[in-house]
């Protein structure tokens, strides 16, 4: 089985997960109840996998997919504010084939790059519990492991993913310092032969308050791309 389709396999299985009660109940109330904005449409309400090429060659780790956003549509970061400012960046850097992801048939392509999360299940205020993210991390080591034969760069976007991204990372094989970095902006941190990003989450809390501005953002991105060597 070649890489592409191990990465299929397991996308298949993460949707089908419902290993925690309390984010099961929630993303599929969140289904069935829906927003008035999108009352027509039909939710995801499943865990949302990863979206991007097997052969990727730099990672992008948010925390988990919003309410509205990846659990209505069934891709990672969009359908959201938050995924409207990740892909204009992506695309303004060359990393995408258009500024916005609004359906997962809207016909976006991704550069070289696989965007994923710790935490695969809407959870209620944006907040997954410790024991969540434990429990959804295999589904994440299990990706890197897959994408590893290619991976040279990470982007992790805020402190809880980078808390959950570091121990998948040493599950997967790779060199992590001892004691482990600590979050921050802007960051750098090898592990090993790939190079480690620290960025602010692109949630509306940042973005709106200037504390993640889009040139922060799209810096970050042109240096793990150059990391990676799709730059």
């Amino acid at each position: 089985m070649d890489d592409s389709s191990a990465l299929a396999r397991l996308d298949r299985r993460v949707a089908d997960c419902r290993a925690c009660p309390r984010l099961v109940e929630w993303r599929e109330e969140v289904a069935r109840t829906k927003r008035a904005a999108f009352a027509d449409w039909t939710y995801w309400g499943r865990p949302v996998p990863g979206f991007g090429p097997a052969d990727a060659r730099l990672v992008i780790i948010g925390l988990a997919p919003a309410a509205h956003g990846g659990n209505r549509t069934g891709r990672m970061f969009t359908g959201d504010r938050s995924g409207d400012v990740l892909y204009q960046a992506l695309y303004d850097v060359g990393l995408a084939s258009q500024p916005t992801s609004v359906s997962a048939d809207d016909g976006l392509e991704l550069y070289g790059v696989r965007v994923t999360a710790p935490v695969h299940c809407a959870p209620p205020a944006n907040k997954p519990t410790p024991g969540e993210r434990d429990t959804c991390r295999p589904w994440l080591v299990q990706e890197l492991r897959l994408l590893r034969p290619t991976l040279k760069a990470a982007v992790v976007l805020g402190a809880f993913g980078w808390q959950a991204a570091l121990p998948a990372f040493a599950e997967a094989g790779w060199t992590v310092p001892r004691p482990r970095p600590p979050f921050a902006h802007g960051t750098r941190v090898a592990l090993g032969d790939l190079d480690l990003f620290g960025c602010f989450h692109v949630s509306q809390r940042n973005t709106f308050t200037g504390r993640l501005t889009a040139e922060m953002l799209r810096e970050v991105l042109s240096r793990a791309a150059e990391a990676a060597g799709l730059r």
